[in-house]
């Protein structure tokens, strides 16, 4: 396994500045963040750039104000056609693929009104259509569209790793684990990695309280161990909240993880 960090919690004014930074502090690699209006596919000579001198970016983590399980049509093809060119981008750059949640901060059934616009099938056959010209995309460019389940109270319709996996209808349709919504929604979360082993494409990490390893009671140990049985060799990829200054924190959290791996 290897570690990648987040681009936005990296000290430095370019990607090369940033990478350098990682690679000191522990990390193999940068996560790249995707948002919305193109600007993703606008920053791809910075990327050509970056990967020419050796900046290894294997992930984009979409960071959009909507999503493919929004209520909105409108909304829901314009996150698709955002993570299409996402999907392109990567490919162009040699990664693995995009990762996205079904929604976020969209509904909750546990806040007022409780009950969504949208039945549990209505969710399901919008997601499939989302993530079926997804995978389709993905597949023609040779990457991985990757469903990341969220907690209950930033999601409603995709919370757990199982319900994940129920929507790969396709190989280029994957699942990303997060360490912090599992906490919340997994009853056990080793085994429900090792349930979902032969889905499960990219993990990222950080706490029970949503800072980084370390500084909460997440059984890393376990977690790790778990992910060593099933044979994955993916990315960790660091995505949280910093307890202290970067400079400190990061190189500090690189060496915690590494102990385990």
């Amino acid at each position: 396994m290897k570690l990648a960090v987040q681009e936005q919690m990296l000290p430095g004014r370019t990607l090369q500045e940033k990478f350098e930074f990682a690679v000191e502090a522990g990390f193999d690699a940068i996560e790249l963040r995707g948002k919305g209006d193109f600007h993703f596919a606008g920053r791809l000579e910075e990327l050509r750039q970056a990967r020419a001198d050796g900046v290894v970016m294997p992930t984009v983590c979409v960071d959009m104000p909507h999503f493919i399980g929004d209520f909105d049509p409108a909304k829901r093809a314009d996150a698709v056609r955002q993570l299409r060119s996402q999907l392109t981008v990567i490919a162009e750059l040699g990664g693995i693929g995009v990762m996205t949640p079904a929604s976020w901060g969209q509904f909750s059934r546990r806040l007022p009104p409780f009950e969504p616009p949208r039945s549990p099938e209505e969710d399901r056959e919008v997601l499939a259509e989302a993530l079926g010209e997804l995978g389709e995309h993905a597949a023609r460019n040779g990457v991985l569209i990757m469903l990341e389940p969220l907690n209950r109270y930033e999601n409603h319709m995709v919370n757990t790793l199982a319900q994940a996996v129920e929507l790969c209808a396709m190989d280029s349709i994957r699942v990303a684990a997060d360490t912090y919504h599992m906490n919340i929604e997994e009853d056990d979360p080793c085994r429900a990695l090792a349930d979902a082993a032969p889905y499960l494409a990219h993990v990222q990490i950080s706490e029970s309280n949503r800072n980084q390893p370390g500084t909460g009671h997440i059984d890393w140990a376990a977690h790790l161990a778990v992910l060593d049985s099933i044979g994955y060799d993916g990315y960790l990829a660091l995505e949280c909240r910093l307890r202290g200054e970067p400079e400190t924190a990061l190189p500090q959290t690189a060496a915690f993880v590494r102990k385990f791996l």
